[in-house]
């Protein structure tokens, strides 16, 4: 531990385990954390043509090749070390075998003992290679099905981490050789229990699953939160109303109302979700649409969703088609909004003679007074500034 702090330049362990301080462990776990990044690479074209027939038949059976860099390990992994007292210390290579085999994996192979066990020298040539690291660093990789030698890399990493910190205070097993202790070895076994029970995980009984049956489980699982992001990139929404979304976790919803039977507009329906909720997604479905198809008034979408409690789905569109008529939330038409711009713009022709276009502003809010909420605004401004540009080039 200490070499590896030496080589990185961090503070050294101090003798005494009660010596060691919290924040320069925090400060060693940030580096060590650095130095090797979570990083699985697929290598198994590169073994393809190895000699080792327990590679290739894993390869042939549809396992994968999956290695790891561990930079600055080189020589670390798999040299024997012995205290005063002639017992071998524990090895890195072992440690990280060990912490492998805990997601299943029958072992690793690792850059120190290797060329070995059919793989060649221009085996690990090529994977140094593909892997693109240094004679300083070493790596590791196990043949497994994916998503077990994932697990497998993944331990390794965590437990190389460890390697610059003390040995974890945890159950360590005893190696055993042909029936004898090999000079005190250990290897990690499990996580000290918890203070309630000594041994609470014996209590389980273990249950066999199948690959089959694993990758069945893996396929129906949600997706993750960047999947879920990279999904409502594809929409026409903003990225604020994506994250607003995402953050509520109503982007399934936001989903079943653009590929449902309504097939609705993305932006207006995102744009509906976060400022009325989900309280009633039905009725608040069934007015964006209607609202869309120019049938009722943006001003009405809520009032109508908040009355629509009582109605059956099956009814609601009929409910809501009536309801806005009788309620006043039906859209003007195209020659009423007209009408009501010349009105006005007859009454105020004084401030389209003084500021021209920039009447615009004051007049848009005249316009949508008379008319009540019930025209688009975007039907009223481009008839507002067709009137005044005509009015302009008089």
């Amino acid at each position: 531990t200490n070499q590896l702090r030496k080589e990185a330049n961090l503070p050294l362990l101090p003798p005494n385990r009660n010596d060691t301080e919290v924040t320069v462990e925090n400060r060693v776990a940030i580096a060590a954390r650095s130095r090797l990044p979570m990083e699985i690479h697929d290598i198994s074209e590169s073994l393809s043509e190895c000699q080792s027939t327990m590679v290739r038949e894993a390869l042939a059976k549809g396992s994968a090749a999956l290695a790891v860099r561990l930079p600055g390990l080189s020589g670390k992994l798999g040299s024997k070390e012995f205290d005063s007292e002639g017992a071998q210390l524990p090895r890195l290579g072992r440690e990280l075998s060990s912490a492998a085999k805990l997601a299943g994996v029958a072992g690793i192979f690792h850059s120190d003992e290797l060329p070995a066990y059919g793989i060649s020298e221009e085996d690990v040539t090529q994977i140094r290679g593909f892997l693109n690291i240094t004679d300083e660093d070493a790596f590791a990789f196990c043949v497994a099905p994916n998503w077990q030698a994932k697990l497998a890399m993944e331990s390794v990493i965590h437990r190389s981490r460890i390697a610059y910190h003390r040995i974890p205070k945890e159950v360590r097993n005893v190696v055993i050789r042909k029936g004898q202790p090999e000079d005190g070895t250990t290897s990690a076994l499990r996580p000290l229990p918890g203070g309630a029970r000594m041994y609470p995980e014996t209590d389980i009984p273990l249950q066999e699953i199948s690959i089959e049956r694993w990758e069945d489980l893996r396929s129906k699982l949600p997706p993750t939160s960047e999947e879920r992001m990279e999904r409502l990139k594809a929409l026409d929404i903003s990225s604020n109303q994506a994250e607003a979304i995402l953050n509520a976790e109503i982007d399934d919803t936001l989903f079943d109302g653009i590929e449902g039977n309504l097939r609705l507009p993305a932006k207006p329906w995102a744009s509906a979700l976060l400022e009325l909720g989900t309280s009633n997604v039905q009725a608040l479905s069934v007015a964006v649409h209607l609202r869309e198809s120019g049938l009722i008034t943006k001003d009405g979408i809520d009032a109508l969703v908040r009355s629509s409690e009582d109605v059956k789905p099956e009814n609601m569109i009929e409910w809501m088609t009536n309801e806005a008529s009788l309620r006043g939330f039906v859209p003007a038409d195209s020659s009423e909004v007209e009408k009501v711009v010349e009105d006005i713009l007859g009454e105020k022709a004084d401030m389209v003679n003084e500021k021209g276009m920039a009447a615009m502003g004051p007049l848009m809010g005249v316009v949508m007074a008379r008319l009540g909420g019930s025209a688009d605004g975007k039907i009223v401004s481009k008839a507002l500034r067709e009137k005044i540009s005509e009015m302009m080039n008089q």
